[in-house]
């Protein structure tokens, strides 16, 4: 081989070999991997819906993160039960009454929540549990009802659970906004945990939302990251208060994957 021949030899090799690792790489974390994650073990109907809601300029919005199996009574009472709180419309009255709470730092329980949109239509069902004095600061969480009957017979509600950490401006419209914080699976976890405590939680399973995500925004502009399950609690019928809730295990890929996601959310906590 003459010298000048080598060289470019090599560079082949090196293209060669850079192409197929590309391409491994490629199938495993667009292919493979997603497909090993995701599971549907219950409401297996779920799997083809949208798992970001929008805003009303159509800019994605919140990620759905926790689901109700239930009527829309039982949903109502399990939420009272866990302490939250059903937000009031969004009217001018409610608008000018949270203006002022916010200004004046007064507590209003039941402020409304900002619409946003899942599959063209507005929330359904809005709580919100205070954090602080004024709604500025406020657990809140928007469920739509996603089938009318699930695979045990009931409705199945989905939703997006947030907390909102400070009131502003959106980066994307200029308009005023609340700014959520950006651990969510916090609060989809708040809010097992409390139905959980509570008594009117049957059943705790989980089912893929959008993935593991640990950069995204949502509609305001706010980084959010989560480990993209859906956690679904089945309700007790009637509200009726019972024991610990069974818990219905992950498979093993998504706990794979949610092992390694813990380690990523807990160096995203550590950099807030």
């Amino acid at each position: 081989m003459t010298p000048d021949r080598a060289p470019r030899s090599a560079a082949r090799r090196a293209l060669a070999t850079f192409a197929v690792v590309a391409l491994l790489y490629l199938s495993f974390a667009y292919g493979l991997a997603p497909a090993l994650w995701r599971h549907y073990e219950r409401q297996n109907r779920l799997a083809d819906k949208p798992m970001t809601t929008t805003t009303a300029l159509g800019l994605p919005g919140d990620a759905l993160n926790v689901g109700l199996e239930g009527s829309r009574d039982d949903a109502l009472c399990a939420m009272r039960a866990a302490g939250w709180r059903p937000a009031d419309p969004v009217t001018f009255r409610s608008g000018a009454r949270i203006a002022s709470s916010v200004l004046l730092r007064r507590a209003y329980p039941t402020a409304p929540v900002s619409d946003l949109f899942y599959d063209g239509r507005r929330q359904d069902l809005a709580f919100q549990k205070p954090a602080g004095v004024s709604p500025s600061e406020r657990h809140h969480v928007r469920f739509w009802k996603v089938l009318d009957a699930g695979d045990d017979g009931e409705p199945v509600w989905l939703g997006a659970a947030t907390f909102d950490r400070s009131v502003g401006v959106s980066h994307y419209t200029g308009q005023v906004t609340h700014h959520i914080g950006p651990d969510v699976d916090a609060e989809r976890d708040l809010i097992v945990q409390g139905l959980s405590a509570a008594g009117v939680a049957t059943t705790l399973y989980r089912v893929s939302g959008i993935g593991p995500t640990a950069f995204a925004r949502n509609g305001g502009g706010d980084p959010y990251f989560t480990d993209g399950d859906i956690a679904v609690v089945r309700l007790a019928a009637g509200c009726r208060a019972g024991g610990p809730p069974e818990i219905v295990a992950d498979p093993p890929a998504a706990q794979a994957k949610n092992a390694v996601f813990a380690w990523i959310a807990a160096l995203r906590r550590r950099a807030k």
